[in-house]
């Protein structure tokens, strides 16, 4: 079972922008209640798409710069690179089918 992949400014180019497939990335922090409730949704998305989709874990107060870099202005933030490049933003709290029919248009 796949499980998501903590990330820090140091390894973000590496783990995410060079990956060899779409890489879902949740900007979250500790203290934030949203991102504790869609943390599940994110871990069942990295099992159920294990070999079609990258999922990671960026804490935002740990990582300021890749933080400042995407203007993460709000928790949770997902963002999904492929080929290197932001292709889909969803801010806030989303339920798991709404955040598959954002997802599944670049899995493919």
């Amino acid at each position: 079972m796949s499980k998501p992949i903590a990330v820090t400014d140091s390894n973000f180019a590496a783990e995410v922008l060079q990956a060899d497939k779409p890489v879902l990335t949740d900007f979250w922090a500790e203290w934030c209640g949203p991102c504790k409730a869609i943390a599940p949704i994110v871990e069942q998305l990295a099992a159920e798409y294990a070999g079609k989709l990258k999922v990671v874990k960026l804490d935002v107060d740990h990582n300021p710069q890749t933080t400042m870099q995407y203007g993460i202005m709000s928790i949770p933030t997902l963002i999904l690179y492929k080929n290197g490049q932001p292709v889909e933003r969803v801010v806030g709290y989303q339920s798991k089918d709404a955040l598959v029919r954002r997802l599944l248009p670049h899995l493919t």
